[in-house]
């Protein structure tokens, strides 16, 4: 029976509608978009909200064991070379004041974080659980399923949302012209 509900949970409609994001997701950050700063923006205030609805969808499901197997693939170099990339993108827009960090509430100094950060480590959890879910072995993909949920609930949930914050303000900030090839 265990096995069973371990299939409808990878199989059900919200699972799959979460890897496609997911996938997209990754392959928008693996694209070239070394020069258009408005329309990588644009298309983040898009993708974003997407992703956390899926990942907020996903059934209900027991937390992945931590030593359940579920290995990186995305390496320490493939991080940071796309977190520079983006924080090369955004330039003096990648960073901003982030509030929702424990340790604010005993800070009497602003707390400054970094969308290039921010979408790398998405990025890198997205990505491990991407290339995991393709394996088609179905404990395979329950275990990356069930960790990915998992670093959502606990992390990745919560930077896509400071992310999207900062991206909206760019987006939507008079003061900032970010036509498609100008700079702010």
């Amino acid at each position: 029976m265990i096995m069973c509900m371990n299939s409808l949970s990878v199989y059900d409609k919200n699972t799959l509608e979460f890897v496609t994001v997911a996938v997209e997701f990754c392959g928008w950050l693996e694209r070239d978009f070394a020069s258009d700063r408005f329309r990588f923006v644009d298309q983040a205030t898009k993708l974003l909200p997407l992703l956390y609805l899926k990942a907020s969808l996903i059934p209900e499901m027991p937390v992945a064991d931590e030593d359940s197997g579920a290995t990186g693939f995305i390496t320490e170099e493939t991080y940071d070379l796309l977190r520079f990339r983006i924080a090369d993108l955004l330039g003096e827009h990648d960073s901003y004041l982030d509030t929702f960090l424990p340790d604010m509430a005993y800070s009497d100094t602003p707390i400054i974080a970094f969308i290039s950060e921010n979408l790398a480590d998405m990025y890198q959890d997205l990505g491990n659980f991407a290339y995991l879910f393709r394996q088609g072995h179905e404990e395979t993909m329950l275990q990356a399923l069930q960790l990915c949920v998992a670093t959502f609930r606990q992390y990745w949930g919560q930077s896509l949302l400071n992310a999207l914050k900062a991206l909206h303000a760019i987006r939507h900030n008079e003061d900032i012209h970010l036509q498609s090839g100008s700079e702010a």
